[in-house]
Parts: structure tokens; sequence; C-alpha cells
């Protein structure tokens, strides 16, 4: 058996923000009676890139380390001092409790951010989904389900999908608002993983399986998600990869019974470094997808101008 598994970033490459995030976060403050003289998407933009940067230093990968000795409350709090920052910057306030932020402020943008709300699937996105659906799955047959009925896909007997993300746990929740059916697969890369606080409420580490309730049964879009928080390393390391492969393999054994054969790994993504490079640096193949405006491809580079041009490559694909 020739297995494919294809992990695809999330961020810029299966979904966008709608509005840019700077108009998102004026327009909410806006809502809660900030001043729009100054809260601008223009000062947004500048205050938050600060604060991003200014967290990211302070606490990497939303703090896991620091999670992991208990001295961090993880994503939420991460993202609740970004949100905070950016305001006090915005506002030229001295401190973050100086700002005297509206209630309920950093709560709306938080759960704005974890839904449809604040992004979209880009058109050719939600084409390969349905698309890659009718290649995976032949409905007619024993019903639909990962396992059973499945049909090729090119060279391929069995294919699973998966997002690998430098993010957090809101991954999937955003995916699922936006109608993408994601399978309960995780990242594990320590026995304290599946336990880090985050967004998604699991109830502890979750089993290395493809679907949801009655595993067997569903036929996913995304079989897997490993994010960089869960899986404790940020693309472009070799260890995020290493631990998708892992997952997959024991996803394998829990849905086919097997992850014996030959294994294909392609990744896919928006940023040449992280996702294409890191991927081939991992001993995996993988295609570049530009989206911003009208930027090439590198000599070289393997790309694809759209993820419905994906689905064609992988057809053919050696």
């Amino acid at each position: 058996m020739r297995t494919l598994l294809l992990t695809l970033d999330a961020f810029n490459t299966l979904f966008h923000p709608r509005p840019p995030i700077p108009h998102q976060y004026a327009s909410v403050a806006h809502a809660h009676g900030l001043p729009r003289t100054q809260i601008t998407p223009e000062r947004i933009q500048s205050a938050f890139k600060a604060a991003y940067k200014e967290a990211s230093k302070s606490h990497p990968n939303y703090g896991r380390d620091a999670v992991l000795r208990g001295q961090y409350g993880g994503p939420r709090q991460w993202w609740e001092e970004v949100v905070r920052s950016t305001f006090t910057r915005a506002l030229d306030a001295p401190s973050p409790h100086s700002a005297n932020l509206p209630e309920g402020l950093v709560p709306a943008l938080l759960d704005r951010f974890a839904s449809k709300e604040g992004y979209a699937l880009y058109d050719d996105a939600r084409d390969f989904i349905a698309l890659m659906r009718r290649a995976r799955y032949d409905t007619g047959v024993n019903g639909a389900g990962v396992g059973k009925g499945r049909k090729r896909l090119g060279a391929f007997d069995r294919v699973f999908v998966g997002v690998v993300s430098n993010s957090d746990d809101r991954i999937s929740v955003v995916l699922e608002s936006l109608g993408v059916r994601v399978g309960r697969c995780r990242a594990d890369e320590d026995i304290t993983s599946g336990r880090l606080p985050g967004f998604e409420e699991r109830g502890g580490a979750s089993p290395p399986s493809a679907g949801g309730e009655g595993d067997e049964g569903c036929d996913n879009d995304i079989d897997l998600v490993v994010t960089s928080y869960e899986a404790g390393a940020e693309k472009p390391s070799r260890r995020i990869f290493d631990v998708a492969r892992r997952q997959a393999g024991r996803m394998a054994v829990a849905v086919d019974g097997s992850a014996d054969g030959e294994w294909t790994c392609v990744h896919v993504g928006d940023d040449l470094e992280k996702d294409y490079r890191g991927a081939l640096a991992a001993g995996w193949g993988a295609y570049y997808v530009p989206r911003e405006g009208d930027i090439e491809a590198p000599e070289g580079v393997r790309a694809v101008r759209s993820l419905v041009d994906l689905i064609l490559a992988l057809e053919d694909y050696e």
C-alpha cells in the first residue's frame, strides 16, 4: 500500500482574515467606545506588530515551556497580553492598567478570531476541500468513512490530510466554524501535550484517531491538526514535521489497522522558509502557494497557483 500524508499550512494558506486584522481590531474597539481619532487601522497595525514581536520574544510559542513549568497560562493569556499591549500602544498609554480598556473588548476579540467571524476560507481552498473529498472517498460503497470505500488518488492507495501550523489550538475550532470537518488527532510531543491549557476543550490527551464521535465512520476533510504550541516546535523545525508523521502513522493503525507500506509526505504553504524549505529539510516533498498578489516562485521551487492545481499535481506526483 502506498500512502500519502498531505499537510497544509492554515493561516494565509487555507484561510485569511476578513477584513485585515487591523481593521477588525479597530471596528471592535469602536463598538466598545474607544475613540476613532486614536484607534485607526494604521495605528493598530503598528502597535500590533510591536506587541506581537514583544510577546513572541518574552514567551515563545505561546509560552509553552513556561506552561509546562506551571508559570504561564498558555495561548489565552498570551493573546490577552498581545491585545492589551496593542491598545496600550495605540492609545499612547504608559501601561495596560492606565489604558483603562472597556470591559468585554479583549474577550470579544479572542472570540472573533476563534471563528468564521474573523476569517474566511480562500475560494480555491473551499474548492480544494470539496474536490479532495470526492477524490478520497467513495460514499456509495459501505457508507461513508475513512478506510471504507476509499478511492485512489493518482499512485496513492490511501491519503491522510492534515494541518501543520505555527499557531495555537484555535486552528481546529476556526476550521470547523468555516464548515471544514476536522478529526480529533492532535500533536502529543510529550505526555503533557494533550493537557496543555488552550482554547480547545478536549478533556485531556486525544487518541490518535481520524474521526470524532464514532471515529471510523467519519469522512473528515482534515484528519489531523498539528500546531506548534502542542508539538513543542515551530516550522521550519524538523521536529514539528516528525510529530505529524508519527501521528499519521498511529492514525493509520487506528483507522485501517496498519501503517505498513510506502509513505510519501508532502507539505504545502505560503511561506518559502517555514513551509517549503522547512518541509524539504525534514525529508518531505513540498509545494509553495504564493498568496500575495503576483509573487512569482523562485527558480527551482515547486509551486502551485491554486490549491485546486495541487490535486492535479498529486495525481502525477513522483
